[in-house]
Parts: structure tokens; C-alpha cells; sequence
């Protein structure tokens, strides 16, 4: 089996473009990648000095299940299999298939890590958050053979800080090619956390051209499918980092004229994605909530990197940012479904959402700053799973090291906490969710389920999706002092019952979480059937 596996990577490394040539696409609309949306902060903006990144992994194809990786040992000559992600429709529901194209050289130990889609944390507390902005499509090259979620991967069993994880990504993509569209990895460790956006060499060549800038400790940033990064200063290199090709290559191309103008990657290297108001207007709505009297414009090009919060940023602040819809702004694409009441009253139809799909819009003949597509919100239907984490420098680790995972539409979810220092996860995260279609053995279908069902009446139904999650997140919050102080007594005195007391806590809340989910969406059948 070995022998084939070789087999079959060297055979598509003979023939990368005749087999599965550019990146796949399926997951864009209208042009625009719009899948993903990253919020950072830094240690001295967070309530309690975390430094945190997050996730919403919003796509129509990528897996729902997951699982921690141990650690592992390899021996002298090993490789690690590189992959090209291709969209698949031949299963119940779109997926992908990650077809073989090469190998690079393994390292002999690597990190354990929790294996999401995109990888998100390792056992030294360095984690990602990620957003694809696209980028301009002559520089994509099928020569490369590292894609953005092999580099997650490699990236957190091989590294323990965001710096460090940065420079080694800038080594195995000069050697190896990245093959995939623009992205943006948004990189933490408990110290600090940085902005990381790649985009290819060009066609037919090995590298890439990245650029990476910190946030500084007392402001927020974001990644909303578009690039941000603009001017940079390679003199500073404790804010800014990049490839040595990064004015070159725009310079050949004729993206920029260092006579005539300031360089500015986004608009080198991905000029198309500050055009996208799929991607301002998130990047607007988050810093506008996070600080309001910045007052910022929500049709402007531009904002700033990173800016810094009104108030320390709490869990339950960046809680309720993920859980947005625009709602009260002239931008809520449910606030023109209206009805009148039975004191002649027009209010919002109970059964305006904002779940609808893009052919649901034109039903209400609703338009936005995305045309016929309305608003691209920060909450999404089609959400998988969605991650905040917080890396914290007073604490161990295996402790500090905390990941708030919510399955499918934030909206309609809750986040349950996984310390990294945990081995596994309730069976029912492990189970796949797309392949095989529905099935009540995945975590995945009991959230995606009942947050549909929830969007048939949503103006009545949302209530009763808040009076079961808000306590219930509450109780979740507040009593993370309590166990973290029982783990530490655990952590002096005996690490595997510290690594069982963790791993329990990440199963019983996830088992607890699905079987709420499930038995709401059955109340949900009762108590609206006749209202659907």
C-alpha cells in the first residue's frame, strides 16, 4: 500500500497540470471567494490578556468532522503526502476530494493538534484562523505543491509560535510552491498574532509572494475575503515580514512603479478584492462594533488594518460579532419583509430571515451592496463549524491553549470550550456530515437541522433558540475559572489524569450540546408545524 501511495504521488507530480489544473472555485459567488471571515485580537484589547484568533470555516463543500492528531515520530526519510483540494459531486452532498501530488521531506517529531478542516491549535497553544481573498489568477501556479490547509497542518506540527510558524511557511513555500488561490492565515500564540497572506509565483513557477504584519497588542483586526495588508516596512520586522520577492514580482508584472507610487500589496497582488462589499462590508460591521466611535464608513474602499476596541473585547462580545446580521443597519435584508400586525402595525414578517439563500432574495426582490445577492452577513447558513481561540501565557499549555468550537450557523449555535491539552472529542464530531447525507450520528446535522428549521419562522423561532443557547453559553463562560483552577491542581500533580480531566470535559459538553440541538429541532417540528 505504501508503494502504491508513492506510486500515485509521483505520478501526479510528473503530470500536476494536465490532472487538476487551478483552484477550485465551487465554494465562490459571483466571482468573489466569500466563505470565511477571521477576527483578531491582541493580548492588551482582549479582557483578560488572551490573545485570540477565530474562524468561521463558511463553505458549501469543506468536512464537518474532526479530531485531535497525536503526536507522532517519524523516521529518517519520511515524507509528508502534499494534496490538491478538488470539488467532488458524486456523494449525497458536495464535498471535496484531495487528490495526491507529492511529497516533502517529514520532520523526525511533530505536534499534536486539533484537526479541523483547517487545522486550528497545536499542544503549544500556537493556532489559525483563515480567509481566502483570492487574489489575481495569473499568479496561481499547479507547480506548487503546498495548498492553505496542508500549510495549517504543517504549520502547527512543526512550530510553536506564530513567528516562527511564518518564516518556516516562507522556507517550504520558496522550495516546494504554493498551489492555491490569495489566503490569509491569521496566525496566534500566547504573545501575539499576525496577519499571514500568500498568493502563487506565477503560472508554471515554484514559490510564492506572502507578506505578513503583526497586530499590535492593544488593537483588532480582521480577515473578511479580502486583503488588507497595505503599505509595509520591512525595516520594522517586528510588525512586518515578507518574501524576497514581494516588489519584484509586482514590478515585472507591472503592478507597481516604485517612481510613481507608494507599494500597497493588496492592490499589487489582490486589487479585485478590495472591490468586493461581500468583504467590506464585514470588515465595517466588525470594527464598527467593536469600535463605534471610530464612526467608520460602511461604503468605504478602505479601513485600517487593525484599529483599537472602545472597550476590552470579551468572549461574549466577539460571541455576539460572529452571531451578526446587520440587523438595525440599513443593511438587514429583512427589514423590507414586512406585514401588518393586528393593531395595524407594519412590522418584519416572522417569517423574514436572514438564512435566505441567494434564489430566495430575488423572491423578495431584495438588493444590496452585492446586487441581487443582498449583503454578504457575518453570520452564514453555511457555516460548518466556527472557532474563537484564546491563547493565554499565565497558563500551561495544555490549558491555556482553549478553542470555542461551534457547529454550523453561528446564529442558531453555541460554543462549547477544548482545551488543547484534550485527546479526543465526543464521538459525534467525528462523525462526516456531507458524504453520506443526513444521519443523527453527526454533531454537524443536529446543528444544521435545527438552525434550518429556525429560519422557516425565524422571528418567532429565534427566541426559543436564545432562551435554550444563552444560559446555557453563560453557564459555559462562567465556569471556566472553576475547572481551569481543578486542571491546574491536576497539571502540578499528574498529567494523564489532567489529560483525561480535559478530554471528558470537551466530550460531556459536546454530547450535552448535540442532544439539546436535536431535541430543540423536534420542539421546533411540534410547536411551529402548522406555521411553516
Amino acid at each position: 500500500m505504501r508503494k502504491l501511495l508513492f506510486a500515485i504521488a509521483g505520478f501526479a507530480l510528473l503530470f500536476p497540470l494536465n490532472v487538476f489544473s487551478q483552484v477550485d472555485k465551487s465554494d465562490w459567488e459571483g466571482g468573489y471567494p466569500e466563505g470565511c471571515t477571521s477576527i483578531t485580537v491582541g493580548k492588551k484589547a482582549s479582557y483578560d490578556g488572551s490573545v485570540i484568533t477565530s474562524h468561521t470555516d463558511d463553505s458549501h463543500r469543506t468536512r464537518s468532522w474532526m479530531d485531535f492528531q497525536p503526536a507522532r515520530k517519524y523516521k529518517k526519510g519520511a515524507v509528508a503526502q502534499m494534496y490538491k483540494r478538488v470539488a467532488y459531486d458524486s456523494l449525497a452532498m458536495p464535498t471535496y476530494q484531495h487528490k495526491p501530488i507529492g511529497t516533502i521531506p517529514q520532520v523526525r517529531k511533530t505536534y499534536g493538534f486539533l484537526n479541523t478542516a483547517y487545522p486550528c491549535i497545536n499542544t503549544k497553544q500556537l493556532s489559525m484562523g483563515e480567509s481566502t481573498f483570492g487574489g489575481r489568477e495569473e499568479l496561481q501556479s499547479d507547480s506548487g505543491l503546498i495548498d492553505c490547509q496542508r500549510l495549517c497542518r504543517l504549520m502547527l506540527e512543526r512550530c510553536t509560535t506564530a513567528r516562527g510558524a511564518i518564516k518556516m511557511a516562507g522556507e517550504l513555500l520558496k522550495k516546494y510552491g504554493w498551489n492555491d488561490a490569495g489566503e490569509c492565515l491569521t496566525i496566534a500564540d500566547p504573545k501575539e498574532v499576525w496577519h499571514l497572506e500568500i498568493v502563487g509565483p506565477g503560472k508554471g513557477k515554484v514559490g510564492a509572494v506572502w507578506v505578513a504584519q503583526r497586530v499590535p497588542d492593544d488593537h483588532v483586526s480582521v480577515n473578511a475575503n479580502a486583503s488588507t495588508i497595505k503599505e509595509i516596512n520591512l525595516e520594522d520586522p517586528d510588525y512586518f515580514m515578507a518574501s524576497e520577492n514581494i516588489y519584484d514580482v509586482a514590478i515585472e508584472n507591472g503592478w507597481y512603479d516604485p517612481q510613481k507610487e507608494t507599494f500597497r500589496f493588496c492592490y499589487a497582488y489582490a486589487p479585485k478584492s478590495r472591490t468586493s462589499f461581500a468583504a467590506r462590508r464585514r470588515e465595517w460591521r466588525i470594527f464598527d462594533l467593536l469600535a463605534p466611535s471610530l464612526k467608520l464608513d460602511p461604503n468605504a474602499e478602505n479601513y485600517p488594518f487593525s484599529v483599537k476596541p472602545d472597550e476590552k473585547v470579551t468572549l461574549e462580545k466577539l460571541v455576539t460579532v460572529f452571531k451578526d446580521y446587520y440587523e438595525g443597519t440599513p443593511f438587514d435584508m429583512t427589514k423590507d419583509i414586512t406585514v401588518t400586525d393586528e393593531d395595524g402595525k407594519t412590522i418584519v414578517s416572522p417569517l423574514a430571515n436572514p438564512n435566505m439563500p441567494y434564489d430566495e432574495n430575488k423572491l423578495f426582490k431584495i438588493n444590496g451592496g452585492w446586487g441581487w445577492r443582498g449583503e454578504r452577513t457575518i453570520a452564514r447558513w453555511y457555516t460548518m463549524y466556527a472557532t474563537i481561540i484564546q491563547c493565554r501565557d499565565w497558563l500551561p499549555d495544555e490549558i491555556g491553549g482553549l478553542v470555542w468550537l461551534a457547529q454550523d450557523n453561528v446564529l442558531t449555535s453555541i460554543y462549547i470550550p477544548i482545551y488543547c491539552g484534550a485527546t479526543d472529542l465526543a464521538e459525534s464530531y467525528k462523525v462526516p456530515g456531507r458524504p453520506n447525507g443526513f444521519t443523527m450520528k453527526s454533531a454537524w446535522w443536529a446543528f444544521n437541522r435545527m438552525g434550518t428549521l429556525a429560519s422557516q419562522r425565524w422571528g418567532d423561532m429565534r427566541h426559543d433558540v436564545d432562551a435554550k443557547w444563552n444560559p446555557m453559553q453563560k453557564e459555559l463562560f462562567d465556569h471556566q475559572a472553576a475547572f481551569e483552577k481543578k486542571a491546574l491542581e491536576l497539571y502540578k500533580k499528574d498529567k494523564k489524569k489532567l489529560a483525561e480531566y480535559l478530554t471528558k470535559y470537551a466530550i460531556d459538553n459536546g454530547n450535552k450540546v448535540v442532544e439539546e440541538a436535536w431535541k430543540l429541532g423536534d420542539f421546533f417540528w411540534t410547536k411551529y408545524d402548522e406555521l411553516f
